[in-house]
């Protein structure tokens, strides 16, 4: 018989793991303090410049380095120690962050610097993620990768109520210097932690399998280890060929490719942040307190939704498919109503399901993928999750021109639907995933 499903969130991955407790702790207080420096930034652009373009130039500035460092993470993060690398891609950060608060602290604060500051931080933002992604379920197990995932999720979605919260307290109070202060101690004592971690070397057991799968062992391993002696244009090549096997088993991995066309069905189109400010005006008459309280509605659901979570660890693609549903008609319900607590009630509904959706990807992906090509799978994963949601902005700010902001919603949470039916649909291999065998 089947045990009864567990609701409470699973905290197994920390009672069991002193190396996932270090990690999860540096993951958060870096976390808050990256929230917590982004309010800061754009408080100090708009200073500076007086010009909400600027403030958004910055979000691009940080962007595109973020996804070239993405790409790279991920072939280091499968080459060499994962706990070296984040280590490496997070000290240089205490200095970018001393850097900005010794510009914020300047007589005369100079744009240039933040904007390099910023590109720097996505940078090595970049090269690092990969492996922290990919050095979970080596610190887990892979029985554990729906709870670590959801206590991954809890503690983004805790940091994103009370990093701006803070942040705005600092600079009301010491000022913009102290809360970049206060992200470089973040840094510094995650990159302390990771001293106690141990190392975290990619699997080469799986590895050679995993490159030999995609039938092109040759170019992701040994085959170009011969042309390491060429120089830069070798190690060029090399690092090319990898990122192509990595391509290469996306591609030929049904459930991969499911679960990324499913994630872009649940963000491109439905990410109506960027309208509140104006939804909050023309259909509930409220102004800017209001604003604050669609953006907490959707992040107080997903808390919910951790706290809930215990179940996901024996759950698999129905119930990724059914939270991604429930994303999208919630939000569409959000559209369609002008009544406050029914619309607030929704996007919390629509952030319960979109924080159950988000732990269930990311452990059927790293279930589904063999540990040496897990750095840069997880780096693929990481780029889709970066350009959707802004493409979903984009689209939706567009839709939302042609016509209404409360019409955009609607479309958009229509078109997930149908998008979320079609993907499911198109690929059995998604619905039938599981992460455990049921037990008898």
């Amino acid at each position: 018989m089947r045990r009864p499903a567990r609701l409470a969130m699973d905290l197994t991955p920390l009672r069991e793991s002193r190396d996932f407790r270090l990690l999860y702790g540096g993951f958060l207080g870096v976390l808050l303090g990256t929230l917590m420096t982004s309010v800061a930034v754009a408080v100090q652009v708009y200073g500076i410049t007086g010009s909400s373009l600027d403030v958004g130039l910055v979000s691009l500035a940080r962007a595109l380095p973020l996804v070239a460092g993405l790409l790279v993470g991920g072939v280091l993060a499968d080459r060499v120690d994962r706990r070296l690398l984040m280590l490496a891609t997070r000290l240089p950060l205490v200095l970018v962050a001393g850097l900005l608060a010794l510009n914020a602290a300047a007589p005369e604060p100079r744009l240039w610097v933040i904007y390099v500051a910023t590109g720097l931080t996505g940078l090595f933002a970049g090269l690092g993620g990969p492996a922290m992604l990919a050095a979970i379920p080596a610190l887990v197990g892979t029985q554990r990768l729906a709870a670590a995932g959801a206590l991954t999720a809890a503690s983004t979605q805790l940091a994103a109520v009370l990093g701006p919260a803070l942040g705005g307290a600092l600079i009301a109070g010491p000022g913009l210097a102290a809360c970049f202060l206060v992200d470089a101690a973040g840094f510094l004592v995650f990159s302390v932690a990771l001293l106690f971690v141990r190392p975290l070397p990619p699997g080469r057991s799986g590895g050679e399998a995993g490159d030999a799968g995609t039938g092109d062992a040759g170019t992701g391993g040994a085959g170009t280890g011969g042309a390491g002696g060429v120089g830069v244009t070798g190690g060029v090549r090399q690092a090319f060929a990898a990122v192509v096997v990595g391509l290469r088993f996306v591609r030929g991995h049904r459930l991969v490719v499911g679960l990324l066309l499913i994630d872009a069905a649940a963000m491109v189109f439905t990410m109506p942040q960027a309208l509140y400010p104006v939804l909050a005006d023309t259909q509930f008459g409220g102004g800017p307190g209001l604003v604050g309280l669609l953006y907490a509605a959707p992040a107080l659901g997903a808390l919910v939704g951790a706290a809930t979570s215990g179940w996901t660890g024996r759950a698999g693609g129905h119930a990724l498919v059914g939270a991604v549903l429930l994303w999208g008609l919630s939000l569409t319900g959000f559209g369609l109503t002008s009544y406050l607590p029914g619309a607030l009630a929704l996007l919390a509904l629509a952030g319960f399901g979109d924080l159950i959706s988000e732990t269930l990807r990311s452990a059927l992906l790293q279930h589904g993928t063999p540990d040496a090509l897990r750095g840069r799978v997880s780096s693929l994963w990481m780029v889709q999750a970066t350009v959707s949601p802004a493409l979903g902005n984009a689209a939706l700010g567009f839709l939302a021109e042609l016509t209404s902001a409360r019409a955009a919603v609607v479309v958009g949470g229509l078109v997930c639907v149908v998008a979320a039916v079609g993907v499911a649909a198109a690929f059995p291999e998604l619905r039938r995933a599981e992460l455990v065998a049921a037990e008898r």
